[in-house]
């Protein structure tokens, strides 16, 4: 079932508006990582008159709000991502590709050994290696 977005952006002590709600509704319709100038062109070929700046204003306001996750990628723009419940994430080092891994916990003893005395506030683990889809593809070739 999709979220309600307008109870998401109520949620998040957001004001509707027709950007928010656009940015929203393009990232929990879709189960892909997106890219701030990715959303930009998807959006404009409905509304011409969206700016970047809008769209990145927007996605701060989201991200902010709780509503969307930034993702770092090492040396590559920001992938944003509407999936908030807790999981963790694939790289394929020859795709590219990120894919959503379920949750799992790391156990207390383990997490607190390498974080010391740091205040954690949150955590998620990133996989690096070779999707299905390039292994299968290396193999056929």
């Amino acid at each position: 079932m999709k979220p309600d977005l307008d109870e998401c952006l109520r949620a998040g002590g957001l004001r509707r508006t027709a950007q928010r709600y656009s940015v929203l509704e393009y990232l929990t319709r879709r189960p892909i990582h997106a890219t701030a100038d990715e959303i930009h062109a998807a959006l404009n070929r409905r509304f011409p008159l969206v700016s970047r700046a809008t769209v990145y204003n927007t996605l701060r306001d989201l991200t902010r709000a709780g509503l969307v996750r930034e993702l770092s990628s090492e040396g590559k723009a920001a992938l944003f991502d509407a999936v908030i419940h807790p999981h963790h994430h694939f790289v394929c080092d020859q795709c590219g590709a990120l894919e959503d891994i379920e949750w799992f916990d790391i156990p207390d003893r383990s997490r607190k050994a390498a974080t010391g005395d740091r205040a954690v506030r949150s955590y998620e683990v990133t996989f690096h290696g070779i999707c299905g889809r390039c292994t299968k593809s290396s193999t056929t070739h």
